[in-house]
């Protein structure tokens, strides 16, 4: 009801406008006239902060070919929302916007984005495109994945383990005076998602793309096994105590930095920060788990959208699988180190962090991109920082968890 009300008071100082348009002077009329057609052939896009070089030479090309202008403003990605919600109704805002994949169901129950009609999907990974649809329809073309990765200093580590259990024998053996064998934030739960559901656990129920908020499994059997296995690195002191919190981000890399720390888990992030600091580092994907599965971490996926304002969403879908091609995908990743989900690319990195990343991504879990998501981290960090500091037993911290998590469910989200 909001954006019917909000459009409809648009439509007073719009006709006003037209009435005044049509008592004017002809060459005024032809004026307005000759601006449509302009505004008609320009894109408007908003691009991720300090990304521009990844697509400049495929927007010249794509002017060039369709004959068209794009404009292009670089914004975080954080922010692109808030102000669309400002600039779409106001007739101000941009046809196409870039979003971190969590963000499309929130913002599709808003009325916000628009559906996408492709025949392009199958270029990119299936698990990529999961990542971009909500209720079984897709809502974006994905530009590039981020995922946590097994990241070891070679000089300490000549190889990366192939197993968890390989790892943790390493680290036993490796831990003593201050040195780590491997470290990981796994009371933060975006890292601790992937041993929770590499043990059989899921935060909701049903498949990517098509999610049951009503399905909680963050305390089934896998789960608890996940948590137990978590514990025990903590109960062992295999990680410092200085790694749990806030600032155990912080902590982890400076003992990483400082060589005091074999190995992390951590994501493509941290690897400019580890190059700075002079490390010699691997990157790898992450090792397997005593069950025999492999670490499912959350996928991270970065994608264009097409507002739901735009009045060019022809032109827009066009633009979206012109700058997502393969050939354009190249050169933005080349530009901007950013990893591109396109099947025929993966096996062309010889980056090693870019290979890494590309594998674990195929067992990696889109993260959750329904609203009810924003329900879940609070309660499984609780649930998380009191098992590793042994305040209390996996299975009675995680079903308090999820208790909490489905009351805050069905109180912030009741069905319309």
């Amino acid at each position: 009801m909001k954006k019917v009300k909000a459009l409809s008071l648009l439509t007073v100082p719009a006709l006003a406008v037209g009435m005044l348009a049509a008592c004017g002077p002809k060459e005024d009329s032809k004026k307005t006239t000759d601006n449509k057609k302009v505004d008609d052939k320009t894109l408007v896009v908003w691009e991720d902060k300090d990304k521009l070089n990844g697509i400049k030479d495929a927007v010249a090309k794509f002017e060039k070919e369709n004959g068209v202008k794009v404009k292009i403003k670089e914004l975080n990605t954080t922010d692109q929302l808030k102000q669309l919600r400002l600039d779409g109704p106001a007739g101000t805002g941009p046809d196409i916007i870039t979003l971190p994949h969590d963000q499309i169901g929130g913002a599709v129950t808003e009325g916000l984005l628009a559906e996408i009609k492709t025949d392009k999907a199958s270029t990119f990974t299936d698990v990529a495109i999961n990542a971009e649809s909500f209720q079984g329809k897709l809502y974006g073309l994905p530009k590039a994945i981020e995922t946590p990765v097994f990241i070891y200093n070679k000089k300490l580590m000549p190889q990366a383990p192939k197993t968890m259990d390989e790892l943790y024998t390493f680290s036993k053996g490796f831990t003593k005076d201050g040195k780590y064998g491997f470290l990981a934030l796994w009371d933060n739960f975006y890292f601790a998602n992937g041993i929770l559901s590499g043990m059989g656990g899921f935060v909701f129920g049903g498949e990517a793309g098509n999610l049951d908020p009503t399905k909680l499994g963050l305390n089934n059997d896998g789960a608890v096994k996940g948590a137990d296995y978590i514990a025990k690195w903590y109960k062992e002191n295999l990680f410092p105590k200085g790694i749990i919190g806030e600032n155990g981000g912080a902590a982890m890399d400076a003992l990483f930095n400082e060589s005091k720390a074999a190995a992390v888990m951590n994501g493509p992030w941290a690897f400019q920060g580890y190059k700075t600091a002079g490390i010699d580092y691997g990157v790898a994907p992450m090792p397997t788990l005593p069950n025999g599965e492999r670490v499912k971490t959350f996928l991270g996926v970065k994608g264009y959208h097409i507002s739901s304002y735009s009045k060019k969403q022809e032109l827009a879908t066009k633009f979206l699988e012109f700058v997502t091609n393969e050939e354009n995908s190249k050169v933005r990743y080349e530009q901007t180190k950013e990893i591109p989900p396109v099947k025929s690319l993966i096996d062309t990195f010889t980056d090693e962090g870019a290979k890494a990343v590309a594998e674990q991504s195929q067992s990696a879990i889109p993260m959750p991109n329904i609203p009810e998501m924003g329900e879940v981290w609070a309660p499984a960090a609780s649930a998380l920082q009191t098992i590793v500091t042994g305040k209390s037993d996996s299975k009675k911290a995680l079903d308090e968890a999820v208790k909490q998590i489905d009351t805050n469910i069905k109180t912030n989200h009741k069905k319309k």
